[in-house]
This record gives C-alpha cells, sequence and structure tokens, in this order.
C-alpha cells in the first residue's frame, strides 16, 4: 500500500509542477502583452500631440488666409512687378484733378 501512495504523490508532485510551470509561462506572457501595450498606448500619445499641433498650424493658416480674403478682393502684386494695384477710394480725387 505504501507503493500506492508514493505513486500518487510523485504523480501529484509531478503535475503540480507542471501546473505551476503553465502559470509562470502564463504570468510571462501576460507580463510581455501588458508591455507591448504600454508602449502603443505611450505611442498614440505621442501621435495625438503631434495631430494636436498640425491642427492648431492649420488652424492658423485658415485665419491669416480668411483675413488676407477679406481684406482684398482683388488680389495683390509686389510693388515694382507690374502686378501692384493701386486701389483708389470713392469721391477722391486723381493726381492732377481738381473738384470744381
Amino acid at each position: 500500500m505504501d507503493d500506492q501512495t508514493s505513486f500518487f504523490e510523485k504523480e501529484r508532485d509531478r503535475l503540480t509542477s507542471e501546473i505551476t510551470s503553465g502559470f509562470e509561462e502564463l504570468m510571462s506572457s501576460s507580463n510581455n502583452l501588458n508591455r507591448r501595450l504600454e508602449e502603443v498606448l505611450g505611442m498614440t500619445r505621442e501621435y495625438e500631440t503631434i495631430a494636436a499641433l498640425w491642427q492648431s498650424f492649420q488652424d492658423l493658416m485658415r485665419d491669416q488666409r480668411d483675413e488676407t480674403d477679406e481684406s482684398t478682393s482683388e488680389p495683390q502684386g509686389m510693388p515694382g512687378t507690374g502686378g501692384h494695384v493701386v486701389s483708389v477710394k470713392q469721391g477722391s480725387t486723381g493726381p492732377g484733378q481738381h473738384d470744381g
């Protein structure tokens, strides 16, 4: 009867050892997965910061374009290039012209 008890004890110890090994492997894989997920979340936060920066740049450029569109209805060229247009206010007289 002592042989049967020792067989069962040996079998129990072997199975306990196998289960312990399986849990250690599971724990290691779980920790590895957790580290990878933290890396992905960290990269996502970095991309959100970059995206917010580009969004603010786009908003700034759009606001400047809108201000330019509102201030001038006709395209303005650079003086000296032939594309510069001198605007004349209505009711004013040009050079050499007098009201009268």
